[in-house]
This record gives C-alpha cells, structure tokens and sequence, in this order.
C-alpha cells in the first residue's frame, strides 16, 4: 500500500496550531493537527479570556479554543487526538510517528508550546484559573484591587510582581532563598516598588480555598521550618516554562532553556519545518501572539510547498 503524504501536518493545537490549520485549509492544503494530549493547550486550563479581540465581554478559555476548533474542522481540517513520540525530518518527506503509526508530509508546523512550572502541591490543577494562575498579563485584571503573591526569584517574577503592582492593592514576592536570578536592575525595581514586599526565605507548601477558589496559602521558612498561612486572593506562578520540544531537537536550533530558535518569521533550520506560538516565543506568550505566528507559520508552509512543486 502506498503511505499517503499530507501536505501539511500540525503537531500541537492552541491558538498557534488552530490558526495555521484555518489558514492551511482554506489553502485547499487538507492539513492534520495531531493534537496531542491537551488539545487547546494552555487556554483549555484558563477560566475567562478578556483580552482576545473579538469578544467584547471575553470569552472562557475552553470555549474559544472549542470555537477554533470548530473553525478549522469547517474549512476541512482534520483533527487526531494522537502525540507525536518520534519524528524524522531528513529528507523531503518528512517522517513522524503516533502511536506505533508512521506519518507522512511535505510540510510540518511545531505548535506544542511550553507547559508552565507549577509546585505541584495538592488541589493545584483545581485551584488554576481560582486564585492560581502561571500567566500575570493574562489574569492580573481579574484581582484589581486586591492582595495576591508571586512566588519565584527571576527576572519574570519581578516583571509579574511589577505588572500586578499596577493592578492590585498589595503583592507580596515569594522565593526560597534570600538570594534572586534577577538581573540587579529587576531586582532593584521591584525592591522600591512600594506595593511589592518581599517574604524570603520561604516557598508556599499548602494552598487554601474555600467554595470560591483560594483563600491563602501555607508558607514554610525554608531555613527554620516554621509555617505560617498566608491570606490571599490570587497566587500568581512565575518560577518558568519548559518547551515541549525534546522529540524534535535533532532537527530543530533551540536556546538553552529549550525554545525552538527561528528565523525569517516561523522557519526552523530545517526546510519545510515551521514552529509557531510558545514553543518558540519565550517572551510574549499571550494567545494573540500565537494566533498571528500560527497565520505565519501557514502562509510559510504555502509558500514552501509551491517552491516544491516548482
């Protein structure tokens, strides 16, 4: 039997992947997201999503992502709910596998984005998007005048804590050591902010909820061992990311933490292999950057496609 090749397979789906597919299929292109285990990605862990043009009283997270969804499988993409476990980008076909299954294409988009580092404490998964949050742009307008924490000791922890000091009534940085990642203009910034105090050294070890979602948290002195709980109304992660591209790093440039370098808007460097939305911007990570890299990333893929057939 002969192994049928797709012109264009999307590994991943969010914003990014959802997007390159309703550009990919109204190219009459027929692409293949391979959606892996969190179809939606991050937004399918979101409650409400306010900033996301087009709906002027936003949007649950769940629900945009089922509406791309929708939209994409209408212009006729189609959509398996299998993980990509190995992949073989050398030659012109390129090679991936799911599930024991061999996959063929002529065009491969990356959209697996970057899982956030979380503390993995109980009740955590049922507390994100109820009092719990990885992303301060996102979710920061929902705790207007109120006192929430940022737990973590890096330039993106002072950035959060200097984001939501603009919004809320009292942030509170947490970190383990008294000792930062922070770059010292960061850290100084955050320092003489006079809505940002700073309780080190501790790490939060128990989160507290109620029917509405957290209420506080239990903090640990990491040198003593003495708790204490902490009242709060949002607790705010900002310890990381972890790039979901270990399966393509033999065919793929990436930074040191692991995000996909590219070039020339969404190409890797290896032709016809195109990476969009978190899994390659470590800086913006909003669902609107990832939607406009996942409309490069088509268009890209397009284009190389019609270089083939030349």
């Amino acid at each position: 039997m002969v192994q049928k090749v797709h012109n264009v397979v999307i590994v991943g789906t969010g914003p990014a992947g959802l997007t390159a597919a309703i550009y990919n299929a109204r190219a009459n292109l027929s692409p293949v997201i391979y959606a892996g285990l969190l179809h939606g990605g991050q937004l399918t862990t979101t409650t409400e999503v306010e900033n996301f043009p087009g709906f002027e009283h936003g949007i649950m997270g769940p629900k945009l992502m089922q509406e791309m969804t929708a939209q994409a499988e209408r212009f006729g993409t189609q959509i398996i709910y299998d993980t990509i476990t190995k992949v073989d980008f050398s030659g012109r076909i390129k090679k991936l596998w799911a599930d024991g299954e061999e996959i063929h294409a002529k065009a491969v988009i990356i959209s697996t984005g970057a899982t956030a580092k979380t503390l993995k404490l109980p009740d955590e998964a049922q507390l994100m998007g109820r009092g719990v949050s990885t992303c301060a742009t996102c979710d920061g307008f929902f705790y207007r005048n109120k006192r929430v924490a940022v737990i973590g000791g890096g330039d993106s922890a002072m950035e959060e804590a200097s984001y939501l000091s603009k919004l809320c009534s009292e942030v509170i940085l947490i970190h383990r050591r008294d000792v930062f990642k922070a770059s010292p203009i960061m850290l100084k910034r955050a320092q003489q902010n006079e809505k940002i105090t700073f309780r080190v050294p501790y790490t939060a070890t128990k989160l507290l909820s109620d029917a509405t979602g957290l209420v506080g948290v239990v903090l640990q002195n990491t040198e003593t061992g003495a708790t204490e709980e902490l009242k709060l109304d949002g607790l705010f992660y900002a310890i990381g990311h972890t790039p979901n591209s270990g399966v393509f790093k033999d065919f793929v440039d990436t930074d040191e933490q692991g995000y996909i370098r590219v070039t020339e808007h969404t190409k890797t460097r290896t032709p016809g292999v195109f990476a969009a939305g978190d899994i390659s911007d470590p800086y913006f990570r909003q669902a609107i950057t990832a939607a406009g890299m996942g409309c490069q990333a088509a268009i890209q893929a397009q284009h190389y496609l019609e270089d083939m057939e030349d």
